[in-house]
């Protein structure tokens, strides 16, 4: 269960899961729920499927707050805060029409994440990405 999501972000970190609703596994989507923390929150559970740290890291843009709870027979067994990768490969596309990343070149999008202020960096143009960060996901 992925835990202190920002609000109206599910779907996207489903998305980045490659969860589409059409396969297994079942997956419980909670939106916009109340929190004392955040305001308001999402949460994503995902059935029958411990998701690897890397998983999780991949939806950092929604997730700069997050926790990853893993729960068996209705317990919390292990719970972790998610921190923000380094680097994102192939997760995030870059709006610069000459960057070689958007070519027919067989080269898949790579950024350096900076975590404060939340900001992507393309390893192959320079280009910044600040804003709309989830606009941008492949």
């Amino acid at each position: 269960m992925i835990d202190h999501i920002t609000a109206g972000q599910a779907l996207n970190v489903l998305k980045i899961l490659g969860i589409y609703g059409r396969q297994r596994p079942l997956s419980a989507l909670l939106m916009n729920v109340p929190s004392g923390f955040l305001g308001s929150k999402d949460i994503v559970k995902v059935e029958d499927r411990e998701l690897e740290e890397e998983e999780v890291e991949q939806d950092f843009t929604h997730c700069a707050k997050c926790h990853n709870q893993y729960i068996r027979d209705f317990e919390v067994i292990e719970k972790y805060r998610v921190d923000l990768p380094e680097r994102l490969d192939g997760v995030v596309k870059c709006d610069n029409p000459n960057c070689i990343s958007n070519t027919n070149e067989p080269v898949i999008s790579k950024f350096m994440v900076n975590k404060k202020p939340v900001e992507l960096r393309c390893i192959y143009c320079d280009h910044v990405i600040s804003e709309g960060i989830a606009d941008h996901l492949i």
